[in-house]
């Protein structure tokens, strides 16, 4: 599927988002309000304008309502989060993603400020650490805020109790759903006859609140309890 997608913030982070969705066949357009920032010969194939992603006159012109998606990108909290807001409520763009750069604003950027997906970078560069050294517990990738879901990853010790099991007799628990393995450099979308292998990289996208029942099923129904004593007794879902 082709969508359109919108990108305000044509610095670093929004080029390199636009020069990846162009590559996979996307139409872009790029929103910048600084003039020496438009430089369409960085990303040649979308489309840029020189507008303020903040003012409901100059996205009106940018036709937002045509988009697929809307992407926040700016190094600015405050403008992604007027971004996101005006796109989901004035123009009702289907998905809004929004980037959080300060930690400390992260609980702003929810469904209320018509943010769908957030990605702090800070909480995805600890995420990507611990998925690099954890075997044996889950790691929170990203939050999908609507859906009160999140994209977690498992990575299987040689003591998981589904190991050398095909993904069919795994007991999913409802509002999970195993998307991907990671295995070396493979990346496998599962099917009921793959068998699982310790070391492999598990990717879920699973409720909140089914978090500990998916770790119980992969991991071991002590797991649970053991995560919570490393943890400490602030770790809860």
């Amino acid at each position: 599927m082709i969508m359109r997608i919108a990108i305000a913030g044509a610095g670093n982070v929004g080029r390199s988002i636009a020069t990846e969705l162009v590559d996979n066949g996307h139409q872009v357009m790029l929103i910048e309000r600084v003039p020496r920032m438009v430089r369409p010969e960085r990303v040649p194939a979308a489309e840029w304008i020189l507008a303020d992603a903040c003012e409901l006159s100059s996205l009106q012109e940018a036709d937002l309502s045509s988009c697929d998606v809307v992407v926040a990108a700016t190094g600015d909290d405050k403008v992604n989060l007027v971004v996101s807001l005006l796109a989901k409520t004035e123009f009702a763009v289907p998905r809004v993603v929004a980037r959080i750069n300060r930690a400390e604003n992260e609980w702003l950027f929810n469904e209320q400020w018509g943010v769908d997906v957030s990605v702090s970078k800070p909480r995805l560069m600890a995420a990507l650490v611990e998925e690099a050294v954890s075997v044996g517990d889950l790691v929170r990738l990203m939050t999908f805020r609507q859906s009160e879901a999140n994209l977690v990853e498992i990575t299987l010790p040689e003591t998981a109790p589904y190991v050398g099991h095909p993904v069919r007799d795994v007991p999913l628990p409802h509002d999970s759903a195993l998307v991907a393995i990671l295995r070396g450099k493979r990346v496998l979308v599962p099917t009921p006859d793959d068998p699982l292998e310790a070391g492999d990289e598990l990717v879920f996208v699973v409720t909140s609140e089914m978090e500990d029942s998916v770790r119980a099923v992969i991991l071991g129904a002590d797991s649970v309890e053991n995560t919570r004593k490393k943890r400490g007794p602030q770790f809860s879902h």
